[in-house]
């Protein structure tokens, strides 16, 4: 009989150990200057070719054991948009699908790396095909802005905003029309995580809105930081 998950336990910690090094790895080994930008391009799309594995390995899995629902069937969680933006990002190397990638990944998909919902360990498919499926999205944008060199801008904090405000509209229009919890609008997902420390519904949204923008900011310092060093530095080598 396959174990319960335990949060933290070593099939999970070995899980979050791999989607953080695996793409520092492939970061290196595209980067290497033999290799050139055919490293990139292959790189890329096995990443892209992976995550597609996982949805449709989720899928079969959920179609196997009889668990594939109106409520978790539909690609309408924040993760389920990330994991498609930054498939695209992957494919085309496209700034906008890079955006959202990186910020809804970091800010959504990450949080479920950390606290998964799910209910039984390895090797049990559930488990498998939700990190791969997870753990695909933060190795991605990983990917993409260490091995790829991409990285936002402070013109992607409005495009995000806007976006995910779009997002939150439409799951909710959704939520409503087929009785379903797409986007944790109409209740928290069980478990302990972020969502956990909020006040109760309808009020943890507007905490989660909240939320929302202060992670944009706060993914976004890291590159504000480098421009602000950068600018400095450049100023002091211009003569005066």
């Amino acid at each position: 009989m396959t174990p319960r998950f335990v949060p933290f336990g070593p099939s999970h910690l070995t899980a979050i150990a791999l989607i953080l090094l695996v793409p520092l790895a492939l970061a290196l080994f595209a980067r290497h200057e033999h290799l050139g930008r055919h490293a990139d391009r292959l790189t890329r799309l096995g990443l892209a070719l992976f995550q597609v594995a996982g949805w449709v390995g989720w899928y079969w899995t959920g179609l196997e054991q009889g668990t594939l629902t109106l409520d978790n069937g539909l690609p309408l969680n924040l993760c389920d948009w990330a994991e498609i933006a930054l498939v695209a990002a992957l494919l085309t190397r496209n700034q906008f699908a890079y955006e959202l990638g990186y910020f809804w990944g970091l800010g959504g998909t990450l949080q479920g790396v950390l606290t998964p919902t799910i209910y039984f360990d390895w090797p049990d498919p559930q488990f498998i095909f939700f990190f791969i499926q997870h753990g695909g999205v933060v190795a991605s944008l990983l990917y993409l802005t260490l091995g790829s060199r991409l990285r936002p801008t402070w013109r992607s904090l409005p495009r995000v905003v806007a976006a995910t405000l779009f997002y939150a509209g439409f799951a909710g229009v959704m939520d409503w029309l087929l009785d379903v919890n797409y986007g944790f609008l109409r209740e928290k997902p069980h478990g302990t995580n972020l969502l956990t420390f909020m006040s109760p519904w309808p009020w943890y949204i507007p905490e989660l809105v909240a939320a929302g923008l202060l992670f944009v900011m706060i993914y976004y310092a890291p590159f504000a930081l480098a421009d602000g060093i950068s600018e400095r530095r450049s100023r002091k080598d211009q003569p005066r």
